[in-house]
């Protein structure tokens, strides 16, 4: 099973960089979407201009309740509390596994966390890999997950509305497409380690949905070189683009890159539910995107070719989506 991330070429600069200065974030109320044609146009439009110009956003009146919200990230934390013994049987240097456990110590990438990373799409298909211990981790996780997946098509098809795409454009594929849980476990920051838990990256997918349990998302504006913090916004969700949707979109919008550091207040908790299509199935730039003035930008590739891509570029800090990149020099 593959990292929920790739380095990104400034991974070098880590560490190096001035702290994150703070930054409000365009607050969606995806409940618009379900008003009528004007409301929801105008809400198409305010999604449409956040992944434009900022490549992330929060949403709120989601309908994903508190209490579920809340289960998962009581599931997550209670099993990064489970035995060492009972962890290790996850553990796994194959990223095609359906289920991985490890650690930054072994990870290779990561600054300082421990991770839990699965599928959830279909859930039938895969919680049968899922960890039993807690005992309510399938429940809560899957209640979360399947919570999450109708979330995703929601802004998808609003995103790619926003495109000037028809309306439920590729919407059985996504139907069906992955959806991929990413559990991080961070400890409290300590002046004698790394400030960084998780180094500058994109996501591969369309979209990563993230449940953070306090601050320590931070993320780089487009054509800026300065880290921003992601607040915590109570009873939100935060939403960033990724690779696939920066391709899909032939470049009218681009992926985010972020990192996670570490907080100082406490340890932190944080579920990434990362969206795609299906594992086999290409992304290309959409046909509809593209005319002479805009040619195609970007190669089509899949969750496959991610996974190739992988191994090769352990040390070699490139975003997957710069591999995609035509030169038409």
């Amino acid at each position: 099973m593959p990292p929920c991330f790739l380095p990104a070429s400034m991974a070098s600069q880590v560490g190096q960089l001035p702290p994150a200065s703070s930054w409000p974030l365009p607050v969606i109320n995806l409940g618009r979407l379900s008003k009528d044609p004007a409301t929801r146009a105008l809400a198409i439009q305010d999604i449409a201009r956040a992944c434009r110009e900022q490549g992330c956003f929060e949403v709120v009146n989601h309908g994903v309740s508190k209490s579920i919200m809340k289960g998962a990230l009581e599931a997550a934390s209670e099993f990064f509390e489970t035995s060492p013994e009972y962890k290790e049987l996850f553990a796994s240097t194959d990223i095609r596994r359906p289920i991985r456990y490890d650690t930054s110590s072994r990870d290779g990438i990561s600054k300082a966390r421990s991770f839990l990373k699965h599928y959830a799409n279909p859930l039938e298909d895969w919680v049968q890999y899922w960890p039993m211990q807690p005992p309510t981790y399938r429940k809560k996780m899957g209640d979360y997950a399947v919570e999450l997946q109708r979330v995703s098509m929601q802004l998808m098809d609003a995103i790619l509305q926003g495109l000037g795409l028809e309306p439920l454009y590729l919407q059985e594929k996504l139907e069906n497409g992955v959806q991929f849980l990413a559990l991080n476990n961070y400890p409290q920051f300590s002046h004698q380690g790394d400030k960084v838990g998780l180094a500058a990256h994109s996501d591969y997918g369309f979209l990563t949905i993230l449940l953070q349990s306090s601050p320590g998302l931070e993320v780089m504006p487009h054509d800026e070189n300065t880290w921003t913090a992601v607040p915590v916004v109570p009873g939100a969700l935060h939403v960033h683009i990724g690779d696939h949707l920066e391709v899909l979109s032939n470049g009218q919008i681009k992926s985010l890159v972020h990192r996670a550091v570490l907080n100082p207040d406490e340890a932190r908790i944080s579920i990434a539910s990362i969206h795609g299509l299906p594992m086999d199935e290409k992304v290309r730039c959409a046909d509809e995107l593209v005319d002479e003035e805009h040619p195609e930008m970007y190669r089509e590739s899949s969750f496959q070719d991610f996974l190739d891509f992988l191994p090769s570029n352990i040390n070699n800090y490139k975003r997957f989506v710069e591999s995609l990149k035509i030169d038409r020099a």
